[in-house]
């Protein structure tokens, strides 16, 4: 069995001496491993850090093997990361929540939101408003969705403005107004496209999507959120200052 592939690197761990078992998350075929002849030397590492775009070919003789990889260089996150610790750590926050999705299960959305946030690393504030909107749409796809389409308590669709921690159905403003500091602000750039976000919106968006991402999919399976993740809306808040 053979196919190809556009895929971002998750992670690559050591396998012996020479080679490693690199984790991708390809456009078409979704999350998959395989096995990186020689994957342990020096320019293959640099392949293999996360965040990297490459075309990928993977071989197995068998659909359920763990099957080897032949990946050729695409895009390189490192130049866009390097002391640059907000868009470091939406990098790391990215790879983390690509490597929540099930092995061998095609998320083409996801992918396409993925490749989006890497092209935009170059900017930490444009970077961190996607990788919320990425956020929002791995909570969906992985079957923990937010509702976000009416107000829970009046139906009514516009001016939403909070979202319940317990359930993640909205509320309007004005319903929402008795309980406010009990609720997580709703951004509205996360339901409208096009709405520009000002940096207290991108952190209230980050805060938003981290509570549900803890609460719902780390937690559950016993990992703790990364730390570059949970550091972030405190990074960004650091450099809207400065």
């Amino acid at each position: 069995m053979r196919w190809r592939d556009t895929g971002i690197i998750i992670s690559a761990r050591a396998h012996g001496e020479k080679h490693a078992i690199a984790d991708l998350f390809t456009r078409a075929h979704g999350r998959w491993r395989g096995l990186v002849h020689g994957g342990a030397a020096r320019g293959k590492r640099a392949m293999l850090q996360p965040g990297n775009i490459v075309q990928a070919e993977w071989h197995a003789r068998l659909e359920d093997q763990l099957g080897g990889w032949k990946l050729e260089p695409r895009w390189q996150a490192a130049p866009f990361i390097m002391g640059d610790a907000p868009a470091l750590a939406v990098l790391e926050s990215l790879t983390a929540g690509l490597a929540l999705c099930p092995e061998r299960a095609a998320y083409p959305a996801l992918f396409e939101g993925a490749e989006t946030l890497l092209r935009h690393l170059d900017d930490a504030m444009v970077a961190a408003a996607l990788l919320a909107r990425f956020e929002l749409r791995l909570l969906a796809e992985l079957g923990y969705g937010l509702d976000l389409s009416a107000c829970a308590l009046t139906g009514e669709k516009r001016d939403l403005a909070w979202v319940s921690p317990k359930t993640g159905r909205a509320a309007t403003r004005a319903a929402g107004a008795p309980w406010a500091e009990k609720l997580l602000p709703l951004p509205a750039f996360l339901i409208n496209s096009a709405a520009a976000p000002e940096l207290s919106d991108i952190i209230d968006a980050l805060r938003l999507t981290g509570h549900f991402l803890r609460q719902r999919l780390f937690m559950p399976r016993g990992l703790e959120m990364p730390q570059g993740r949970a550091r972030l809306p405190r990074l960004l808040e650091q450099e809207g200052t400065r």
